[in-house]
């Protein structure tokens, strides 16, 4: 059980075949993460995902004791279909959520039956390979925008006082037309690089508003033409603590048009 307050994630979590492939440096890096946060803060009493691949229309927290696998993706190597994360769900924070969220003002729901996406699965084998901690996942709400899922991440804040480890799981580029035909070693260009690094301005130098208005920014429309896989930002930057500034901890591209970025809030 941690012992102080848990910071919250940002996590790009790329392509599927990520707990495959060997050559990626976020592979490396992820692999080392879960050990570092449990060496700095103890070990998570469990672990909330807000992924990008769980859309409904209201906030929904899954339930369900014993969360699926899930598979959500076609036409990759049989190696990766036979990928599991068994780890346990966590009903009872679940419920906290749920309270949390209802108590802002949120008709928050549960799903007793949703398992994990690989929005939160690829990342977490990385992470912490045994799966032998709670894990329960969040939908976002594509329609609603940035300012919402702000409010998401304030109304969860104080779930870091209770052990238990927000992440959010998205994209810091995502293009997906684009990324057909690309190297895994590809290099970036110039357009997904401009938003990248406008991204890492805008999170260092906690310009909030600037951050809500990402499809505004340099080259931020071709990097993000649909809004899912930004939204977990959001989440994990509204649980902050006061005005502190999210910082880097992971910068590289995957697929030369994938940035890989990761972001800590403290």
């Amino acid at each position: 059980m941690t012992a102080h307050r848990l910071p919250t994630y940002f996590i790009s979590h790329g392509a599927p075949t990520l707990p495959l492939d060997q050559g990626a440096p976020a592979k490396a890096f992820l692999e080392g993460l879960g050990p570092a946060i449990e060496g700095e803060f103890g070990r998570p009493r469990a672990i909330l995902m807000i992924s990008a691949h769980w859309e409904t229309d209201r906030p929904t927290v899954s339930s369900v004791a014993k969360p699926q696998t899930i598979h959500d993706f076609h036409g990759f190597a049989d190696a990766l279909y036979d990928l599991h994360y068994p780890s346990p769900g966590a009903p009872d924070v679940a419920g906290e959520v749920t309270a949390l969220l209802s108590k802002a003002g949120f008709a928050a729901g549960e799903d007793a039956a949703r398992g994990l996406d690989h929005g939160a699965w690829n990342p977490l084998l990385l992470m912490w390979p045994g799966a032998d901690i709670p894990v329960l996942q969040l939908s976002v709400q594509t329609q609603a925008g940035p300012d919402h899922h702000l409010a998401l991440g304030r109304a969860l804040a104080r779930l870091r006082d209770c052990g238990v480890l927000i992440i959010g799981s998205g994209a810091a580029t995502h293009n997906l037309p684009e990324f057909r035909g690309q190297r895994p070693d590809a290099p970036a260009p110039d357009w997904a690089r401009t938003f990248a690094d406008w991204l890492h301005q805008t999170v260092e130098g906690d310009d909030i508003t600037a951050l809500t208005a990402y499809r505004d920014a340099p080259e931020g429309l071709r990097n993000h033409p649909t809004a899912e896989h930004f939204l977990p930002i959001f989440v994990a930057a509204g649980a902050r603590s006061g005005q502190q500034a999210g910082c880097a901890i992971h910068r590289s591209f995957r697929y030369g048009i994938i940035a890989m970025d990761c972001y800590r809030f403290d």
